[in-house]
């Protein structure tokens, strides 16, 4: 069979299933999609353009960043000093700080402002093996000005070999033109953005934040009613801070993920399992926030719920660019194993996007995405912090 390209004399975490070893491996690729990764004594005879010898290395599938909020103005140090004095999210955020600061400083930046801002930062990720990435809406709430944040974000997977995918987060907080009227708000997102947005292609999938400080469950399902009306996936910001039954919220609506929960009871975590939504844990705001309230880890595994991790990469709670850090956090705050956690960023991460037929395994028929790494064993890659063994990346087979 010709080929374009063989990888060899590797070692494989194919995470197809478990961590998916294989000791003595190749990967072979053709139009940019896998052909074969397996074991090299069952592998069928190839003739490639291209042999790389890998020299005993580890390959894993690419890693794919399920949840960030990479496109955005500004930053909010000052918010972090004035956590270190005491204040709390809630407080910053009512004060007028939070994410309404971060509105204010993405409103006043152009559209090529924030590319310039935001690939620095796609550009961390890409060089701990990042092959995809989502990135959310929801500093402009305003039409205009979260279609310039897609617009954006999908300018990024243009300028990088990467794969972007685009959430659209309109009903993140409320804008201070709303004067307090959240249900006002939610129409507008309802009646005017998200037909917008889904007509012009912008978002992949609708986002929303269900919270005390941000929306109640019944504004939440009408964004969720109306997304799914424009043919987009949903997925949600569920039981961060407290309790409102949004991951039953999001399993209700099969919404492909429910991202934070650290305030889900087990009533929840059911719905979420018969439902198919993925758990997408996001330890950079657990630690950042100094929170105390652990996601529901016990139920998660006892009803066979999806755990993906993410860096949660944003300006007021998680400023961290890093999935190997995250899968290190992910261990000691979270106690994931190590294969949870390279299952987190691979195989989990890709449900929580809906396009696990397409990554987050080393299979036939997926995409090319690989991290080849100079490590012993995988452990290393959950095991180190401030390290980066990656040797080398592929996107697409090149």
């Amino acid at each position: 069979m010709r080929v374009d390209a063989i990888w060899d004399n590797a070692r494989l975490a194919t995470l197809v299933r478990g961590l998916g070893l294989v000791a003595d491996g190749i990967v072979a690729s053709k139009d940019g999609r896998i052909v074969y990764a397996g074991a090299k004594q069952e592998a069928p005879a190839f003739d490639a353009a291209r042999h790389i010898d890998c020299d005993g290395r580890w390959i894993t599938p690419g890693l794919i960043d399920c949840h960030t909020h990479l496109v955005y103005g500004g930053n909010r140090a000052h918010e972090f000093e004035l956590r270190l004095d005491g204040a709390t999210y809630e407080e910053i955020a009512r004060a007028g700080g939070g994410i309404a600061s971060t509105v204010e400083a993405t409103r006043k930046a152009s559209e090529v402002a924030l590319i310039d801002a935001a690939l620095p930062r796609l550009d961390a990720l890409i060089a701990e093996g990042a092959t995809t990435v989502e990135i959310k809406s929801g500093y402009g709430l305003s039409l205009e000005q979260e279609q310039k944040q897609l617009r954006a974000a999908r300018a990024l997977g243009e300028k990088r070999s990467v794969d972007i995918v685009t959430t659209f987060l309109g009903a993140h907080a409320l804008p201070p033109e709303a004067e307090g009227d959240k249900d006002a708000y939610i129409a507008r997102v309802c009646d005017e953005m998200i037909p917008a947005i889904a007509r012009e292609g912008l978002a992949d999938a609708v986002d929303a934040f269900c919270e005390g400080i941000a929306f109640s469950p019944e504004q939440v399902a009408r964004v969720f009613e109306t997304a799914q009306k424009h043919g987009l996936r949903v997925k949600l910001h569920a039981d961060q801070l407290s309790d409102l039954h949004g991951a039953a919220l999001a399993a209700r609506f099969h919404a492909l993920s429910a991202d934070h929960i650290e305030h889900t009871d087990e009533d929840g975590v059911v719905a979420m399992a018969k439902a198919g939504t993925a758990a997408v844990l996001l330890p950079g705001a657990f630690y950042f926030l100094r929170d105390t309230k652990l996601p529901p880890i016990e139920a998660l595994r006892k009803h066979g719920v999806a755990i993906a991790l993410a860096t949660d990469s944003n300006p007021g709670t998680s400023p961290l660019t890093s999935l190997l850090l995250t899968m290190n956090m992910g261990a000691t705050l979270f106690r994931l194993t190590v294969e949870e956690c390279l299952a987190g960023v691979t195989r989990c991460a890709a449900q929580a996007l809906g396009r696990a037929q397409d990554i987050g395994t080393l299979e036939a028929g997926k995409y090319c995405n690989l991290a080849i790494w100079n490590v012993e064993r995988p452990a290393e890659l959950v095991y180190r912090m401030g390290y980066n063994p990656l040797h080398a990346r592929i996107w697409r087979g090149e």
